[in-house]
């Protein structure tokens, strides 16, 4: 386990990951299950079902919306217009939907008690199938609101076909992802607050590790490393803020909405909000069927948080060289070369930096998908759940990586130390002495450069240089100016709020720990 202790995030919500190119299914928080051939998991929906999901048809009186149409659809169709693949991880969400929405008819009047009650055990049934990976999903049923219906349908008779009043799958399939995007700004809040936490323990640890803070990539300043370290804690302070900010927008019930304009039954939209713990009430029919947004601005705030890491991992991975050897990865998370037997590899830096190309392209997905479609719901909003799903997997992912990486790391103060050695990093102290002697800026700035010069053509550093060569520039140096020289006196001296010096820092990392325990 990390040093810092457990990072991994992993919350109990639905959805973690459906795998189908590599065999791989994920529902929830349950164990990965292989696929067999003609079907996913045990809950096949292959060849093996075929009696079971005629019998399901039968009982479902073939397509829901079989009454308009004279020919059944064909089966290329089924195959392309389906969505079960992916937007079966939304099944207990839907589940938590529909049992919100039957307590509503009930309580006005829409369904008597015993249906009601036939509904409830029937989803309990249906929940624990899909728990225990033994639903049989079926592709001819398109998506994951018609499977669950249409298995309800078969268990409850006229209770099931009574569920759907009052509501289309265009508000369901709004409700379902607004849970699902609810969740998981929370999962992935929490994610970076372990990513956090993890990097304020090291920063806690290295406190009196001094290395040169980098402008232009070239050595600029004397700070602490834990400065650095919590240079990375307040950027992903803003992802949090922008997640709870998103999450606030995505905390608005669509359902009852039906599927453009409403319903002429009197139900109660409010009722369906306070059992499903939503903020408040969609309130124009038409945008709640067919608004994206939120959805939109999480993928964005997965592409920040992407962003943050990718520059992390940068900044470690030439940490990490030997040109660098400022921090040492474990060898647990780091690989070798197939060729070349001396080699450390910082892979896994890397492919989180690599990811980022990943996330921001399920970004431009949705944002492409969108800006073409005319209001109200189309059916290719479909296709907003695979981008939006792999960010988020993308992302809880990296983050979880990152926080293992800091956790087991290891820095090095010597070699941090020496690297400030011919940088001449606390020249702009020695023209800030100067001022505080009431030298203007500017001459105080070019006799610092001068004193530079001079040291660099002694091959000398400036706290080694003796008074009579700084005084050749200006009087104004003392011999209490070594005191001012040295990165580690300068980490000392720094005054100003949130600046990279001993008391503030010290200020930051309690101030930290305090706000993230």
């Amino acid at each position: 386990m990390p040093r810092c202790g457990p990072q991994t995030f992993m919350p109990p919500i639905p959805g973690a990951a459906l795998h189908t190119a590599t065999g791989v299914d994920t529902i929830g928080d349950r164990a990965a299950q292989p696929v067999c051939a003609g079907g996913i998991g045990r809950g096949s929906y292959g060849m093996a079902k075929k009696a079971r999901t005629a019998s399901r048809k039968t009982a479902a009186g073939a397509k829901l919306w079989h009454g308009r149409f004279e020919h059944s659809t064909a089966a290329s169709v089924e195959r392309f217009v389906e969505s079960i693949s992916f937007d079966r991880r939304l099944a207990k969400y839907d589940i938590a939907g529909s049992l919100a929405h039957a307590q509503m008819l009930r309580e006005t009047g829409l369904l008597s008690a015993a249906e009601l009650a036939a509904i409830r055990k029937g989803l309990g049934e249906i929940d624990r199938q899909i728990d225990a990976g033994r639903f049989p999903f079926d592709t001819s049923l398109e998506d994951i609101h018609m499977n669950i219906e249409s298995a309800l349908i078969e268990r409850t008779g006229a209770a099931g076909r009574k569920l759907h009043t009052a509501r289309s799958r265009n508000d369901q399939i709004a409700l379902d992802i607004r849970l699902w995007a609810r969740d998981e700004c929370d999962a992935v809040a929490a994610a970076v607050v372990a990513l956090q936490r993890a990097l304020v323990a090291q920063a806690e640890r290295h406190q009196g590790l001094v290395m040169p803070a980098y402008t232009h990539l070239q050595p600029a300043q004397p700070v602490l490393l834990a400065h650095v370290l919590l240079a990375y804690v307040e950027e992903l302070a803003r992802d949090v803020d922008r997640l709870s900010d998103t999450r606030s927008r995505v905390n608005v019930l669509p359902l009852g909405s039906g599927a453009v304009a409403g319903t002429t039954l009197a139900i109660d939209r409010e009722r369906v909000a306070r059992l499903l713990g939503f903020a408040s009430v969609a309130r124009n029919s038409i945008d709640a069927t067919s608004d994206r947004d939120f959805l939109i601005e999480l993928a964005f705030d997965l592409s920040m948080i992407a962003q943050h890491l990718s520059r992390w991992a940068e900044d470690w991975i030439l940490w990490s060289t030997n040109e660098f050897r400022y921090f040492r990865i474990s060898d647990a998370y780091s690989t070798g070369s197939s060729m070349m037997p001396q080699k450390r590899n910082p892979d896994v830096l890397e492919l989180i930096r690599g990811k980022t190309a990943r996330v921001y392209g399920d970004l431009v997905t949705l944002l492409v998908l969108v800006k073409g479609q005319p209001h109200a719901y189309n059916r290719d909003m479909q296709e907003d759940k695979p981008p939006v799903f792999d960010a988020a997997d993308t992302v809880r992912g990296s983050l979880s990586m990152a926080a293992e990486i800091v956790c087991e790391g290891s820095f090095d103060g010597k070699r941090m130390l020496a690297a400030m050695k011919g940088g001449y990093c606390d020249a702009t102290v020695l023209a800030e002495y100067l001022v505080e002697r009431g030298e203007p800026f500017r001459n105080a700035h070019a006799v610092a450069g001068k004193a530079v010069a001079a040291c660099a053509a002694q091959g000398i550093e400036l706290a080694e240089a003796p008074l009579r060569l700084l005084r050749q520039f200006s009087s104004r140096f003392d011999a209490d100016v070594a005191g001012y020289l040295g990165a580690e006196n300068v980490v000392r001296r720094y005054r100003s709020f949130g600046s990279g010096g001993t008391r503030g820092v010290a200020s930051e990392v309690r101030r930290w720990k305090r706000l993230l325990a």
